[in-house]
């Protein structure tokens, strides 16, 4: 049993973000499970009294037809419906887009169980989404930032500090394109009444997390067109926050951000972060005359030792020699 857990432990260190990437799959899942199983008992009872409110307006006004009436509630609670539903689809959009801080102007809980369980949910899943999302960033910043800054400083033969520049421009228009211009395209495509202006401030109060923007995408489409919505739209936000989280790390490993970083950065972070070790050196003033060993205390023999300064390679040798010293007293 001792033997089958220790291999366990192995296991999971070995795929440790694969576990963590699963555990937080079956943690969204979760959510999306218990928020669509509470929030539908009072969306049922919220039904219902309109259902009497109807029947209670047709017995005080006789001369209302009641066709004409079921007709205009079923068009307005049909409306209601699909802006305010929380089935398995919506809440699994309720989920991450809370949990990525993005908010939702359409989807939230209505009942006292489902607003505690949001607070302790996202309490835990708001961190949680955030360390997942900077593990995946740093998995990409290899591949997308220091093999390509490497290749243009050893093949290209730029300096360093410009080659990482010139990277870190060409990143951010390629994710300009890729993140705003393009999708903003296609939401003009598949929404007409949509002017280029109204589709990029969509894509960009998406990828900020402010926000929906007021407007809403997808209003007049069927449920099946609006459940793939959902789905895209949160593949949309969680790739392009991994990549905003990426380009910010490359940004900040460009040596004269980094230089600028340090001037802001208050005086004593300014001294030691991003100082190569080239750069500390050992002055006089600062030396303690406290002794060190040359050799190891715990040396078994009987061959005197030495104690020798700090300062010894700026002031000479300063060495003093301890004869007579046995074992037993160390």
């Amino acid at each position: 049993m001792a033997r089958q857990m220790s291999s366990l432990r192995l296991s999971i260190r070995a795929n440790a973000f694969t576990c963590l990437a699963v555990c937080y799959l079956l943690f969204v899942l979760l959510g999306g499970a218990v928020f669509s199983v509470v929030e539908e008992p009072l969306e049922r009872e919220m039904r219902a009294e309109v259902e009497e409110l109807r029947r209670s307006f047709l017995r005080g006004h006789p001369c209302v037809e009641e066709g004409e009436l079921s007709e205009l509630l079923g068009r307005v609670l049909a409306a209601d419906a699909e802006q305010g539903r929380l089935d398995f689809a919506s809440s699994l959009y309720f989920v991450i887009v809370t949990l990525t801080t993005m908010g939702s102007d359409s989807y939230t809980p209505k009942s006292d169980d489902g607003k505690l369980f949001c607070i302790f949910y996202c309490a835990l899943g708001i961190p949680s989404t955030l360390f997942l999302l900077s593990r995946l960033s740093n998995m990409l910043l290899p591949v997308v930032t220091h093999s390509p800054v490497q290749r243009l400083h050893t093949h290209w033969a730029l300096p360093y500090a410009r080659a990482a520049l010139v990277h870190a421009s060409l990143l951010s228009v390629l994710l300009l394109l890729l993140l705003f211009f393009l999708p903003a395209l296609l939401v003009c495509m598949v929404e007409p009444d949509w002017s280029f202006v109204d589709a990029l401030f969509f894509c960009f109060v998406t990828l900020s997390t402010v926000g929906e923007g007021g407007a809403s995408l997808g209003e007049s489409w069927g449920p099946l067109a609006k459940d793939t919505l959902k789905l895209l739209t949160t593949c949309y936000l969680l790739v392009g926050l991994v990549l905003i989280l990426t380009f910010r790390d490359t940004v900040l490993q460009v040596p004269q951000v980094s230089v600028a970083m340090r001037l802001f950065s208050g005086s004593d972070r300014a001294q030691l972060d991003g100082v190569h070790l080239s750069e500390l050196t050992l002055s006089e003033d600062n030396c303690a005359e406290e002794p060190q060993y040359s050799q190891s205390v715990c040396t078994i023999s009987s061959a005197p030792f030495q104690l020798m300064s700090p300062c010894s390679d700026l002031q000479g040798p300063k060495t003093s020699t301890l004869e007579n010293t046995r074992p037993s007293q160390l």
